[in-house]
């Protein structure tokens, strides 16, 4: 199938906008074209940690402010294109959209984060708005889904519906960031995360040193 295929980026109502917009950053570096869904509850999370409000009618301005926010809360860390590069926007309760079609090509989803009521309703099938129904269409279609699950203490249901996802082909993703990579800033903890989620999904990325079976390996080459 040519022409344009997308991953379809899913921002869920969970504390972890900054893992999302690193996810972007990366996928937009590498060339891949970007379907965007902001849940409604993601939005209340998004201005409560960086102050940032996204609005569906100014919703190009604010993505590249997100963008450049680093995840210290620095308003300008990251260098962004006055206009945003292949991204385009659906509104979550716009259940006409293209993700929400089987039909509609895309490469696959990546819920980043996850909240766990977004975990029950995809693994449910509710499909009550966007995010939930473009996922569900994703594990019917095949298409690889990624989901960065960020919650703790995991009850039991959530760990029954996580379970339910994975069977049904979905990768699990918890956003745990790993400290053998020699992080020495909370951006290199997001990223780490980020990277994983990439790396799930086979895209290529450049947001933490690998593990080259060398103990002390990154204290010694310094940290990045």
């Amino acid at each position: 199938m040519g022409g344009r295929r997308p991953w379809v980026v899913g921002v869920s109502g969970a504390s972890g906008t900054p893992y999302a917009a690193s996810v972007l950053r990366a996928l937009l570096a590498a060339g891949e074209a970007v379907d965007l869904v902001v849940s409604r509850a993601s939005r209340l999370t998004l201005l409560d940690e960086t102050g940032i409000g996204f609005r569906d009618a100014h919703w190009r301005d604010d993505l590249r402010r997100w963008l450049a926010r680093g995840a210290d809360g620095t308003p300008d860390a990251f260098e962004v294109p006055a206009e945003v590069a292949d991204v385009s926007h659906w509104s979550p309760g716009d259940l006409a959209a293209g993700p929400s079609s089987g039909s509609y090509p895309a490469k696959g989803m990546l819920i980043v984060p996850a909240s766990t009521a977004c975990v029950a309703g995809v693994a449910l099938g509710l499909s009550k708005d966007l995010l939930q129904r473009a996922a569900s269409v994703t594990l019917k279609e095949r298409r690889k889904l990624v989901v960065a699950v960020r919650e703790t203490p995991l009850s039991g249901q959530t760990l029954k519906a996580l379970v339910t996802l994975d069977e049904a082909g979905a990768v699990v993703l918890p956003a745990s960031p790993a400290f053998y990579a020699g992080a020495t800033h909370i951006q290199d903890l997001v990223d780490f995360v980020a990277g994983r989620v990439l790396d799930a999904a086979g895209v290529p990325h450049k947001l933490y040193r690998r593990w080259e079976g060398e103990l002390g390996g990154d204290r010694d080459r310094g940290t990045a």
